[in-house]
């Protein structure tokens, strides 16, 4: 809820003139209120403040300062010369901010109390907001009814509940959305939580001049309300429709009776449908009129005589299905492959002498082998049925007498064994 100050920056020629009065915002924006500004501190946009209380202070940021302020308390109808409006009393101490916190941070858990006192009380009503002094000597309960609440009974209890003084205030559907805040179906901030303060009552009616379906999923807002938005083009499409004929819903042609199914403000066209058929005919203002006439005269014309719709707007130009792989050629495919073919001929048939000279000493290695082991086993059989008694051979490494080489470890004796000289 915050506006920008665009005569922030202007110079005055009188300073005395200037507006005394500024507006304060409290509780994050969701109210706002004009101070008198009696001290002689200048104050900015943003700046916390003590102002005067019920029977203490309050503490607010102001909003706005300067001209500016004349313009809303004009638009309000609060008079700059009003004795009874209340004034500014300090900057905010550090005292004051602490004592400030504290008694905000009560604020949840009194909704939540507060609600199970009245769902206590059988009262068909909803606290949306409580709201709490600064110096916690006051809070205002804002609640939410369809129609008069006794709440005396209610008062007294949240009074010694609570103990502070309890003041209760009834809000509508957009104001406790306002209170709230969000975001709307347009992308942007909700206008009641940013600039709308006059709310004002919205119709069915409204979505019927603009030609809009009556749905009312699309057309309310999130208070549940009917969006307040559908206010704002109201006024143009009634002053645009005044130049359109009344009591031309249906028209008599020879096909059959043509039936209104929408007005176009923008090319100044009232379209039409025949009976069974899906087909809706454009028809200027005139001619509706001309057969409008007509029909009251007796005659019935052969045709609605429907308009054609030039656009202005440059046809965009679809791009043409191009086949990709229509694109590449299967012959260019083929001769990369035979290239490719032809550079590993040579390297493949290399390869392939040097593995044939390869088997080829491996085969005659292995018919010498084989021959070497055929005349092994002949000399063998030989010696066998010849000379077996004969002595073998003196092998060097078979004489057992040979001495063998001093082994220092050898003479050292060996660790007792308990187990030895035993018999097993």
């Amino acid at each position: 809820m915050n506006v920008h100050d665009w005569l922030a920056n202007l110079p005055f020629a009188d300073p005395s003139s200037a507006c005394k009065v500024v507006e304060v915002s409290f509780n994050n924006g969701s109210r706002k209120d004009f101070f008198r500004n009696t001290t002689v501190q200048i104050f900015e946009k943003g700046d916390l403040i003590a102002v005067e209380g019920v029977s203490g202070f309050d503490v607010g940021s102001i909003s706005l300062t300067g001209e500016i302020v004349r313009m809303q308390m004009k638009k309000r109808n609060v008079k700059e010369e009003n004795p009874e409006m209340k004034k500014l009393l300090r900057r905010s101490s550090d005292r004051d901010i602490e004592i400030w916190k504290q008694n905000k941070a009560r604020e949840p858990q009194a909704i939540i109390r507060s609600r199970a006192i009245a769902k206590q009380l059988k009262l068909e009503m909803k606290i949306s907001e409580v709201e709490m002094q600064a110096d916690g000597r006051k809070a205002t309960f804002f609640y939410i009814a369809d129609g008069r609440v006794d709440f005396r009974e209610l008062i007294k209890v949240y009074a010694g509940e609570f103990k502070l003084k309890v003041e209760m205030r009834q809000i509508g559907a957009r104001q406790e959305s306002a209170k709230v805040g969000g975001i709307g179906s347009c992308g942007r901030e909700l206008c009641c939580a940013t600039w709308l303060t006059d709310f004002k009552s919205v119709n069915t009616a409204a979505a019927r001049y603009q030609n809009l379906s009556i749905n009312q999923t699309k057309l309310s807002g999130q208070c549940g309300r009917l969006k307040c938005c559908l206010n704002y083009e109201l006024d143009t499409y009634l002053d645009a429709l005044q130049g359109f004929p009344d009591n031309c819903d249906t028209i008599q042609v020879t096909k059959g009776t043509a039936n209104l199914i929408k007005k176009d403000i923008f090319r100044n066209l009232m379209w039409f449908m025949l009976p069974d058929s899906s087909k809706q005919y454009p028809l200027t203002i005139e001619r509706v009129k001309k057969i409008k006439s007509q029909n009251l005269e007796g005659v019935i014309p052969d045709e609605l005589g429907a308009v054609d719709i030039v656009t202005s707007k440059t046809k965009e130009e679809e791009p043409e299905f191009v086949e990709l792989v229509g694109q590449i050629s299967l012959k260019s495919l083929d001769k990369a492959a035979d290239k490719k073919r032809r550079q590993n001929q040579p390297q493949q048939q290399q390869r392939h002498k040097g593995q044939g000279t390869r088997n080829q000493g491996q085969q005659q290695g292995g018919q010498q082998n084989q021959q070497r082991n055929q005349g092994g086993q002949q000399g063998q059989g030989g010696q066998s049925a010849g000379s077996r008694g004969q002595q073998r051979p003196n092998n060097p490494n078979r004489n057992r007498n040979q001495q063998r080489p001093n082994n220092p470890n050898r003479n050292q004796q060996r660790p007792n064994n308990p187990n030895q000289g035993k018999d097993k």
